[in-house]
């Protein structure tokens, strides 16, 4: 009897360990394999992940990467087995889309060649900004909301910009207005998970802008759980320790400016009807207002920026719904205290950084960053912005944003915050 019981105990252990390879290896969703590897050396002691250690019993861990690394040893011997021809081949300039005026004023598109600059020395700049990053998020006189929590504590939907690829081991947090278009480019064309005519697209700039931002293109976290279930915190887990992870990051005064640029001064049929009626009706009493954007724009009715400024101050507006990702806050898109960046990049200095992370991820022979669009708003344009928009409003909204300044080293804008 008990030979009977321990031979159905060990078939139901059998079953659930073949049940989880299924699940891991056969992952042929917008996925190829499950790669187990990272990219380069991470110059921090291996184990501890700040925010997503803590409460876990992470001794455990390395165990079980060791068995699902055996499990997959022969998904990783195809990886190494990647043909020669696709190692070699480095994309060619494409043509610049064609874009309006109009867009090209706004936007700010600049398809000039920038030539690889090496005056910063990156290696010691990317030590600088994770060991300000890491201080900081250890340091418990500094707070913020969602500081203190741990990985396990974030809703899956708050996890839907980390992006993953799995043929070569990396995790990117994207961050709206941050060159992010085209990272998501370099990302399709790294995961080959979308098809031009049946072949992987090889040039980023040849994949259309919509589908770039078809959420259907990408594997991000927050699809972890329909994929692999109650397993998928622990692959999560399991990726955050073994993948290259990084990020990109700007200015968060610049990256509103840059915002409301984009998304309220180019006819945005879906940014009109979702914030600018609400705006203009509630800070410019505007009343029977069109209900398209083109007739709004025709009618010389336009949000200003004082009427953005007031509805990111206004308490009604994060009970309504969560900040759109265009200017919600870096913190609440990537959470830099509960995940352990081992790049963190900058828009104001985008060339440089790219061309190190690519090298970094042994990418560069693969593809080029794409000449970036590079957007004419800068930090020289604050004063001009702010210079209708009360002091009062101006403190309240550094503080809103002040984690994003004070984590990723931009100087406080104390011209701005002073008469």
């Amino acid at each position: 009897m008990t030979k009977a019981r321990l031979l159905r105990l060990s078939v139901v252990l059998v079953s659930i360990f073949m049940i989880l390879l299924i699940i891991v290896y056969w992952d042929n969703v917008g996925t190829a394999h499950f790669y187990l590897h990272t990219s380069f050396s991470r110059p921090h002691s291996p184990g501890a992940i700040p925010g997503v250690t803590a409460g876990e019993d992470w001794e455990a861990l390395p165990d079980v990467d060791e068995f699902l690394a055996k499990l997959l040893s022969s998904s990783l011997k195809q990886n190494s087995s990647i043909p020669r021809k696709t190692e070699q081949l480095l994309v060619q300039g494409s043509s610049k889309p064609a874009v309006s005026n109009l867009e090209e004023n706004v936007r700010g598109y600049d398809w000039s060649t920038h030539n690889d600059r090496n005056s910063l020395d990156q290696e010691k700049l990317q030590i600088e900004r994770q060991r300000t990053l890491r201080e900081l998020c250890a340091n418990s006189s500094f707070t913020f909301p969602t500081k203190e929590r741990y990985f396990d504590d974030i809703p899956n939907y708050e996890l839907n910009h980390l992006i993953v690829d799995d043929r070569h081991g990396i995790i990117y947090c994207y961050v709206p207005k941050v060159a992010c278009t085209n990272w998501k480019r370099v990302m399709i064309v790294l995961s080959e998970s979308l098809l031009d005519h049946g072949v992987p697209y090889r040039n980023p700039l040849d994949i259309p802008r919509e589908h770039v931002h078809n959420t259907s293109t990408h594997l991000t976290f927050n699809k972890f759980w329909r994929r692999y279930g109650k397993f998928s915190r622990h692959l999560m887990k399991i990726k955050l320790k073994k993948y290259t992870k990084f990020l990109f990051v700007r200015d968060p005064f610049v990256r509103l400016i840059s915002a409301f640029r984009s998304k309220f001064e180019l006819e945005n049929e879906e940014f009109y009807r979702r914030f600018a009626i609400p705006m203009l009706k509630l800070y410019s009493n505007h009343t029977n207002l069109p209900t398209s954007v083109s007739e709004a724009f025709g009618a010389g009715l336009k949000v200003t920026f004082s009427d953005f400024i007031q509805y990111l101050l206004d308490p009604r507006t994060e009970k309504m719904a969560p900040f759109n990702e265009h200017w919600r806050q870096v913190y609440r898109l990537c959470h830099p205290c509960q995940i352990d960046y081992d790049f963190i990049g900058k828009l104001e200095t985008l060339d440089e950084d790219a061309a190190y992370l690519l090298q970094l991820l042994k990418v560069d022979r693969l593809l080029r960053f794409p000449p970036s669009y590079r957007n004419r708003t800068a930090s020289s344009w604050e004063d001009n912005w702010f210079a209708k928009i009360p002091l009062a409003w101006r403190q309240q909204l550094y503080k809103l944003y002040e984690a994003d300044f004070v984590l990723f080293g931009y100087p406080k804008p104390e011209n701005l915050l002073k008469d």
